[in-house]
């Protein structure tokens, strides 16, 4: 999450001119997302082929801020879409954390928020009163969830995993000692974890595992260096019931320039990690890539830097705070796509947003290698 200040009265003005542009924005793009049914998941390869063919924005609109009620909504930091109930789920990353159902856009309706579910304690585990629900991974009948921590007992980082779709909090992992604050050390207040991904056993026997990524480098490491932390089933295990065990998974290396940070992770391949990453210089300006990565190894201590980046503001993705990036649906043409959704930290001056993006080119044998 990041706060940006502005004057009040601006703001108030914004927010309704904003209203209008939104729905606006909607109706000129329903009749181009009525054709993206997803029905199944995106097609692969998922990179452009060659990798500097680069990126094209197919779609953007603005979701609502307000629910049936009249209340607030949105802080959408994460995002899942299940494409066999062409459902999408947002994360929201405000103070209690809740997931958004929403329909599917069509070429005869605006997406529709379907309900909310707020994360909640159970008698047997108890949330803190804030949290701050960064990533998501649904997972059978479970969400596993990131969320960042502020360097204080009543605000830690942790994993957390809860019931699906009852959002029940059923066990609260702690990071391991690196990441926990201590004088110079741990993760930096608001500095992750900011993303969490599903990643495939390597054979039918092993357990999928998740990969946690910091947003910023940890305090005792060195400037652009973003640390990765594997959390492992052992053989046999079923996830559902038995709690993971993390260990290092390496660090990826951001841009050149201070303010940058890892907003979410997509893996492309067995090996290949696709990363979103966000900069904010005050008082407006944000830039917005993505990156490809190697995966490191497991265990591994070093750092990978980019294979590949590309500039989403200059193909025209509007400037904001974008956080979520999942697999979209195939396009009518065959090529896959990315969704990307924003948080706009309930700041009018921000919006909750919805992109898609595709390669400019795709298709080739060996793509992205």
């Amino acid at each position: 999450m990041v706060f940006c200040d502005a004057d009040a009265a601006l703001e108030a003005v914004d927010a309704a001119l904003m209203t209008v542009r939104r729905w606006s924005s909607a109706c000129l793009c329903l009749a181009l997302w009525g054709h993206l049914v997803p029905a199944s998941a995106a097609a692969a390869p998922l990179l452009p082929c060659p990798l500097n063919a680069g990126w094209q924005l197919g779609l953007q609109l603005e979701l609502p801020r307000q629910n049936a009620a009249g209340q607030p909504i949105g802080g959408f930091s994460a995002a899942h879409w299940s494409p066999a109930e062409a459902r999408l789920l947002l994360l929201s990353d405000l103070p209690s954390g809740s997931l958004a159902r929403w329909s599917w856009p069509r070429a005869d309706s605006a997406p529709s928020l379907l309900g909310q579910t707020p994360l909640r304690s159970s008698p047997a585990q108890r949330l803190p009163e804030a949290i701050d629900a960064e990533g998501l991974v649904a997972l059978g009948r479970q969400w596993w969830v990131a969320s960042e921590g502020r360097r204080r007992a009543d605000r830690p980082a942790q994993l957390l995993r809860f019931s699906a779709p009852g959002g029940v909090l059923l066990e609260a992992l702690p990071l391991p000692e690196d990441w926990q604050p201590a004088p110079g050390r741990g993760l930096a207040s608001n500095g992750g974890p900011e993303s969490l991904l599903l990643l495939p056993g390597r054979n039918p026997a092993e357990p999928p595992a998740l990969l946690m990524a910091a947003e910023v480098p940890l305090l005792q490491d060195p400037p652009r260096l973003v640390r990765l932390l594997r959390w492992w089933w052992p053989a046999g295990a079923d996830p559902a019931r038995t709690a993971p065990s993390p260990s290092p998974q390496g660090a990826l290396e951001l841009p050149e320039g201070e303010g940058w940070g890892l907003t979410d992770l997509l893996a492309t391949g067995p090996r290949q990690l696709l990363a979103l990453l966000r900069r904010f210089e005050a008082p407006d300006r944000w830039q917005i890539r993505l990156a490809l990565y190697p995966l490191p190894p497991t265990g591994s201590s070093g750092a990978a830097p980019p294979l590949a980046e590309w500039d989403l503001i200059a193909i025209g993705l509007k400037p904001d705070n974008w956080e979520a990036l999942i697999p979209g649906p195939t396009l009518s043409d065959g090529k896959p796509s990315l969704l990307l959704a924003s948080d706009d930290n309930l700041n009018p001056l921000q919006a909750n947003r919805l992109a898609l993006l595709s390669p400019r080119r795709s298709g080739c044998e060996g793509a992205g290698r």
